[in-house]
């Protein structure tokens, strides 16, 4: 890639413009070459689905390669080089600002359409500087760091590639997650650290493969799990499976350049946190938490949507002025949807979306709370809760489960097990057993997705051998 791109870099590159940073991905069937002023991974995975183009056509990615047809108005690579020859090599002096754009990932958009988040030289390099004051001088080019996590999401580009170079760490590249060769990476390369997600924690917890390897000789240090809620019991089986693996639950997003709450606390010491907080405010940032309703700021150890103002915030949406206003107001706090609170010890937990809490006759539950209940029964390989519409509660709790290997309990079984665990209100009322959870590339669940897929299974009939409706009041 490098050669075919070098040739051409001062055709698409004009006097005065950022240095252009070349990426080659392949889009279904399609080849795209993106060249513009900043990084622009794709929001998708490798062989994705036509549907992603929106963000191609979003981007305006100048070049496209498709396959060897002749396109309309598009000029071939031959003569894309020719061109090249007949110009000649020039030298371009560039100039960049903090200010100017870096990257622009796309947002998961597990509650909506993805949108390009624009994030600057200084809202990386500040959140670098805000989340990695705990890695001392003795650590500096002695951590080697498995880069699981995909690297166009901003786990990846901030929490492994930024993270790496700043700390002039080793990274061991995995192109997609098959725990077999995990583990294996694991041990072979005495991996310190690794980026994950729960999903991937419960798969080291629940999978008879992971007894096929010595966890005698693993090097690890420390896994840091994010971008979806942990729950207690997945969490207790780990540090039992893997005693002396640290444990570091992180809070970030994408809008404010990744990380923005984790363990470390320069004030009170390194990872001391609270089990299943998601640890203390960053330095260098604000934090408060609001009601929804009324936005007037809340005490401590009582929940509201969590704000955030800093260095980091995003500079806006891609072309989307009208969500950026409603995300960032005028004040500069990056409203992130989600809901938490602050306890008396400075302590943050994270309790779940506001747009994901089910609202039940008037009563808030959270999907999390339920999912990590389900998660705690023998049988239950993973789970997912999200809202369906009733005509009498407004909403009510429902689930769809997939089961461990051989087993067999029922449906009705499942659903009692977690009546018998929380109040009357929280109770799931809809059950189905599944052969997977969607989940996006960076793990978080698309309960969008599940909810479409449900409400097509009612309208289509009324009921079906794989589901449960209607549990008692």
């Amino acid at each position: 890639m490098a050669g075919m791109m070098s040739p051409v870099s001062h055709i698409v590159m004009g006097p005065g413009e950022a240095p252009r940073l070349y990426r080659g991905w392949y889009l279904g069937g399609f080849e795209v070459l993106g060249s513009e002023a900043s990084a622009r991974p794709p929001p998708y995975a490798y062989r994705s689905k036509s549907g992603t183009l929106r963000s191609v056509k979003d981007l305006g990615v100048p070049i496209i390669v498709v396959g060897e047809r002749q396109v309309a108005d598009a000029i071939s690579w031959d003569d894309l080089l020719e061109a090249s020859d007949r110009a000649g090599p020039s030298e371009v002096e560039e100039k960049v600002t903090q200010g100017d754009l870096c990257a622009l990932p796309y947002s998961s958009g597990t509650t909506g359409l993805s949108k390009g988040v624009m994030l600057t030289h200084r809202n990386l390099v500040a959140n670098l500087c805000s989340s990695l004051f705990s890695v001392g001088p003795d650590m500096i080019g002695h951590v080697t760091m498995l880069g699981l996590m995909p690297f166009f999401h901003i786990y990846g580009i901030t929490g492994i590639c930024c993270a790496s170079l700043r700390n002039k760490g080793k990274v061991v590249v995995m192109d997609r997650f098959e725990l077999r060769a995990f583990l294996h990476a694991l041990i072979a390369h005495q991996v310190h650290f690794v980026p994950i997600v729960p999903a991937i924690m419960l798969a080291m917890v629940k999978s008879p493969i992971v007894d096929e390897f010595d966890l005698g000789t693993l090097q690890l240090r420390t896994v840091m799990t994010a971008a979806a809620p942990l729950a207690p019991e997945l969490l207790a089986a780990f540090e039992d499976k893997f005693p002396g693996v640290q444990v570091q639950e992180a809070y970030g997003l994408t809008e404010h350049s990744c990380i923005t709450l984790t363990h470390g606390d320069p004030r009170k010491g390194h990872s001391i946190a609270k089990k299943n907080s998601v640890g203390f405010i960053l330095p260098n940032l604000e934090v408060k938490f609001v009601d929804p309703n009324t936005g007037r700021s809340l005490p401590k150890n009582t929940p509201g949507e969590v704000c955030v103002r800093s260095q980091c915030v995003m500079q806006g949406y891609y072309k989307n002025r009208e969500e950026t206003a409603r995300t960032v107001d005028r004040e500069g706090w990056l409203h992130t949807g989600d809901v938490g609170y602050i306890d008396d010890d400075g302590d943050v937990f994270i309790v779940d979306r506001i747009k994901e809490l089910i609202k039940f006759k008037g009563f808030q539950v959270a999907p999390a709370e339920l999912e990590a209940i389900l998660l705690s029964h023998p049988s239950v390989d993973d789970a997912a809760v999200f809202a369906l519409p009733d005509e009498e509660a407004g909403e009510i709790p429902a689930a769809c489960v997939v089961m461990c290997p051989h087993a067999k309990d029922s449906e009705e079984a499942i659903m009692k097990y977690v009546a018998s665990n929380v109040a009357t209100y929280k109770r799931i009322r809809v059950l189905h057993f599944v052969d997977s959870i969607p989940k996006s590339a960076s793990g978080k669940i698309l309960r969008r997705l599940l909810r479409e897929n449900v409400a097509k299974k009612s309208t289509s009939q009324e009921s079906t051998p794989n589901s449960v409706k209607g549990i008692p009041q």
